[in-house]
């Protein structure tokens, strides 16, 4: 399964409403799990089955957490057994789409 996910505070008490140090501690979970991710401006998309992407996705939510008094989370999933790859596959494919035309 993919999971697209955006996390983050709010309550912070920073004078500059800047979210950075508590999506980096986000992200650094999810980077040292193992699994396959991949960060972009908006989302960091992760692969994996399901406890384990979730447990990352709850870990990561845990962290951001501490840098404020309230936790904003969006997820998006795509479920489809048996399949793996995917993070990079579905890019493939649709490259591939445009490609031809």
């Amino acid at each position: 399964m993919l999971v697209a996910f955006s996390v983050s505070p709010s309550g912070t008490g920073r004078a500059d409403d800047s979210v950075h140090d508590a999506v980096a501690a986000a992200v650094r979970i999810v980077r040292e799990s193992g699994l396959p991710n991949r960060t972009d401006s908006m989302f960091t998309t992760i692969e994996g089955e399901w406890d384990e992407v979730f447990d990352v996705v709850r870990r990561a939510t845990e962290a951001v957490g501490e840098h404020g008094s309230r936790v904003s989370l969006v997820l998006k999933a795509d479920i489809r057994p048996g399949r793996t790859g995917e993070l990079s596959g579905k890019v493939d494919r649709l490259e591939a789409a445009l490609e031809d035309g």
